[in-house]
């Protein structure tokens, strides 16, 4: 009789949970995956990174018919109308074929699937809904969850204040819509709604939007967003919250202390951020407790304190964004298989997929230098790239940061219509260690977006040819 039910069981089937789970089942693991929901694929596909994708498309194609932007390209069309339900119900087939699809995977690797919600008995028993199943090694994979605003409550039911799981699935386009947070899901979301006909105002307690990102970046993103429509109220917080019928009336205040005034909406979305998921986990059982954000501190091979425990993705510390999950999930079944897992922390890449996308890889140049770096900068906007001049959709730059004495890239930052796309050769081209100047002299097909990759390259040596 085995000693354990599982060689390993994975709390969560998000990005991370899922990955794992399949990875491990390839390299011969007796697995598990323990997931609450209807569906697997955890927040990412059921009511995030799927569910807003689809919307964002959609809202893309409605603006650009409904604005009459396809006329000058010889499309001619009626009269636009926007019918809501029909592309939220196009956004439900898209999460149902994902997640389905996820469901086919685990039953073509063997993966059972443990219905329910988990919680440690001790550090290799999980208890789903009353039943306990046993594991040689667990791993914490439980995302995480939007942070609430004191003041302000969310009920999505009502439709008048909702986080991003409501944001995804109003009835009706807001007539104004208020973004409290200025950061990545607030402004996809918020572009989403603007795009269908709402008023948007962004309402961000910092001086820029997009923390974290290129000082550069930020800029041009504010002074897009303004262009497009977007009201933004920076270095502004929201103290309190009053829901009347069908509106909403925001008190606000300057950042830095003032005069209150209020906002009227009737709808507001809360996206300040999202918090590590380790409540009900019964963490006390095993004797591990979170750090004070409420994170799970991990070793490089994902191990916690706790023999046989480990954990990945939103729960540790680090970026919360799907692909360094799933990263994470490969990486640490490898571990459990007694591979070596690999995951570069350093260059995982990050983007907003508004219109145009922002996208960006390594070090921003404020962090560079901070970091003691000399640094070169080359920059090539995208009204000078032909693909984007001939498809008119030229806003934006491409910026790359090196090392001034070893020429090695350091960061790479992109505001344009294919940003995320793009990003993916910057990511690699720094995962293997290259210079500017193996960017530079890398044959690009012509003409294409990346091209403007290319002359960034050759601008931090100081000789772009299209500028």
């Amino acid at each position: 009789m085995a000693e354990f039910d599982y060689d390993l069981l994975i709390i969560g089937s998000g990005p991370g949970g899922y990955v794992a789970a399949i990875r491990a089942a390839q390299l011969g693991l007796k697995t598990a995956c323990v997931e609450s929901r209807e569906t697997l694929g955890g927040t990412c596909l059921n009511v995030g990174c799927i569910p807003s994708k689809a919307l964002l498309h959609g809202s893309e194609l409605f603006e650009e018919a409904h604005s009459g932007a396809l006329a000058k390209f010889g499309v001619k069309t009626g009269k636009v109308e926007l019918d809501l339900a029909a592309l939220q119900g196009e956004k439900a087939g898209a999460v149902s074929d994902l997640t389905k699809g996820i469901e086919y995977l685990f039953k073509k690797n063997k993966v059972t699937w443990l219905k329910g919600f988990g919680s440690f008995r001790d550090a290799h028993t999980v208890e789903v809904d009353g039943t306990a199943h046993t594991a040689k090694n667990v791993v914490i994979a439980t995302g995480s969850s939007v942070t609430p605003l004191p003041g302000v409550e969310v009920d999505n039911a009502k439709g008048v204040i909702v986080d991003s799981t409501g944001a995804l699935a109003l009835e009706k386009v807001p007539s104004h819509l208020v973004v409290i947070g200025g950061g990545v899901i607030g402004l996809e979301l918020g572009s989403v709604w603007r795009r269908l006909g709402a008023k948007v105002t962004v309402v961000e307690f910092l001086d820029q939007l997009l923390p974290g990102m290129d000082g550069e970046v930020r800029k041009e993103a504010a002074r897009l967003f303004k262009k497009q429509g977007m009201e933004l109220r920076l270095s502004t917080k929201v103290t309190g919250a009053v829901v009347k019928g069908r509106k909403a009336t925001l008190t606000l205040e300057p950042a830095a202390g003032g005069a209150a005034e209020t906002l009227e909406a009737d709808c507001v979305l809360v996206a300040i951020g999202r918090r590590p998921n380790t409540e009900g986990l019964n963490l006390a059982a095993i004797g591990l407790k979170p750090n004070k954000r409420g994170q799970i501190e991990t070793a490089h091979d994902f191990r916690t304190r706790v023999d046989g425990v480990r954990a990945i993705g939103d729960v540790i510390p680090g970026p919360m964004l799907a692909h360094k999950a799933e990263d994470e999930g490969i990486a640490v079944a490898e571990y459990i298989a007694g591979q070596i897992g690999i995951v570069n922390h350093a260059v995982i890449p990050s983007v907003v997929y508004t219109m145009p996308e922002i996208a960006g890889v390594g070090l921003t140049e404020e962090a560079a230098k901070d970091a003691g770096h000399a640094v070169k900068v080359g920059k090539f906007p995208m009204m000078a790239n032909s693909r984007a001049k001939t498809n008119r959709d030229t806003d934006g730059f491409v910026k790359i940061i090196a090392d001034a004495e070893t020429d090695r890239v350091l960061g790479v930052w992109i505001v344009a219509s294919l940003a995320g796309t793009m990003i993916a050769q910057a990511a690699q081209a720094m995962e293997f260690g290259a210079l500017s100047e193996d960017i530079a002299y890398t044959c690009h097909a012509h003409p294409t977006h990346s091209e403007a990759i290319k002359e960034a390259a050759m601008a931090v040596r100081g000789k772009p040819i299209h500028m």
